[in-house]
């Protein structure tokens, strides 16, 4: 390949990634509208906000549908700044 062509795939695949950025943005934004919508069920019936029972189910099903190249315990880094940033909300 000449160093044109590996320059276009280059920008061809940055493309892409900011297509899967923006779709892992909305999916974001979707678990807060539901994490939030359970925030407000569960008073209701006196569950307490901080599960950590569930957290630990979270990370179970993470590694269960995980198929690489990322390694599970990065993957679970990158949940806890998400369940970080969803109990903030």
């Amino acid at each position: 390949m000449s160093d044109a062509e590996v320059q276009a795939k280059i920008a061809a695949l940055r493309t892409r990634i900011d297509e899967v950025d923006c779709r892992i943005v909305g999916l974001l934004n979707e678990r807060a509208r539901l994490a939030l919508e359970i925030r407000g069920l569960k008073p209701q019936v006196n569950l307490s906000l901080y599960d950590p029972k569930r957290e630990e189910e979270i990370f179970a099903n993470l590694a269960a549908c995980n198929e690489g190249p990322v390694f599970d315990d990065n993957l679970r880094e990158v949940y806890a700044a998400i369940l970080h940033v969803m109990k903030e909300l």
